[in-house]
């Protein structure tokens, strides 16, 4: 399908529905982005992202599909941000993986897992003390770093995306909630409104559509702590789960927990605030000095498996199941979603997986 002057409409204003609606106005569409929530609002899961881009870390886990698209997103996020004039959100630096002395098995596991998976590429990792790079980390002799992880600083492309789609002709319909996704169709407080394309990017909104979905709580904590200086993200080995820390500008840093399986809304607890509190101290110990600036908690979006979910038939692409990796695997999936659009294939209905990963549909994953 040619895309010149072809009317689409997408649903849903998070990462992969800002990436693509703007993809889709570069490549000569009309575009509608149509989202449930007021311009003003930020309670997409996207606005609850840290930011993180790590598929090496992904690789330890096994799930091979988070890796490969991860590789590929991290590619395409400096040439689309630089193509869109904010290449100044993304760094590439590396990031730490870090263990205190009682958990350094739960290090030395991870570093072996990692290494074995990533076979001769192994030989990029390197095991440091972690004030080789970052100084304001000294107490952890033992620490490693993965030199191809970055970052992104999620506010300001989720801004910057909005404020280019916007600039470049896009037809923006905030707190518009759409009650059904078919092909070529939305359907708006009881109409149907007809569309050359429709792309559904919903997140848990979608959940009629694509039952297998359910949320997994993420909590994130925000932090002022000027006495402290870390420039890279940090993963911290933990009893119960891994704790992440991704510094921003000005003092910022983002603190939270990969995962808690549950889809409760409800505001954090005291125990999750002093596991998260306790291990920024125990990091550095001027995060005690630090100004909570924010506590956000947000249900991501996942399948059974964890793993993507992409289906494309006439008139309807639907991207979803991104889970806690929105900003690490958009990329990669717009671009697979824009593929699939534009070589018409028979339908493909389901979660991702490697064997389904091509290097025609996806340039760049199997190097």
């Amino acid at each position: 399908m040619n895309l010149n002057n072809a009317q689409v409409a997408v649903a849903g204003a998070g990462v992969a529905g800002r990436l693509l609606a703007c993809r889709l106005l570069d490549a000569g569409a009309r575009v509608s982005l149509v989202d449930e929530n007021p311009a003003s609002d930020a309670r997409s899961c996207s606005f609850a992202a840290a930011g993180m881009l790590s598929p090496l870390a992904e690789i330890e886990q096994g799930e091979l599909t988070i890796a490969e698209f991860g590789r590929r997103s991290l590619t395409l996020w400096p040439q689309w941000l630089a193509w869109w004039g904010f290449e100044h959100c993304f760094r590439q630096r590396g990031s730490l993986v870090l263990a205190h002395g009682a958990d350094r098995v739960e290090l030395e596991r991870f570093s072996g897992q990692l290494r074995r998976r990533l076979g001769q590429r192994a030989d990029c990792l390197r095991t440091c003390a972690a004030a080789e790079l970052e100084p304001d980390l000294a107490g952890f002799e033992h620490a490693l770093f993965l030199p191809e992880e970055g970052q992104i600083d999620t506010h300001a492309v989720m801004a910057h995306l909005l404020e280019y789609f916007i600039d470049s002709g896009g037809q923006w319909r905030p707190a518009t909630a759409v009650d059904e996704v078919e092909a070529r169709q939305l359907s708006i407080a009881g109409a149907r409104e007809n569309f050359d394309w429709v792309f559904d990017c919903r997140g848990l909104g979608a959940r009629q559509s694509i039952p297998q979905l359910r949320g997994v709580r993420g909590e994130l904590l925000w932090l002022c702590a000027p006495e402290v200086d870390i420039s890279r993200p940090v993963r911290l080995m933990h009893p119960r789960y891994r704790i992440y820390l991704v510094p921003r500008s000005d003092g910022v840093y983002l603190l939270g927990a990969t995962e808690i399986e549950s889809e409760s809304m409800r505001s954090v607890s005291v125990r999750s605030a002093l596991e998260l509190l306790s291990a920024a101290y125990t990091l550095n110990s001027g995060f005690g000095e630090a100004e909570i600036l924010d506590f956000v908690v947000q249900c991501r979006p996942t399948t059974r498996d964890h793993l993507p979910y992409l289906h494309t038939e006439p008139g309807l692409t639907r991207i979803n199941g991104l889970y806690r990796h929105g900003f690490l695997l958009a990329p990669a999936m717009v671009e697979r979603a824009l593929a699939n659009f534009a070589n018409q294939p028979r339908d493909v209905t389901g979660n991702l997986d490697p064997t389904r990963i091509g290097a025609a549909a996806c340039p760049g994953l199997h190097q």
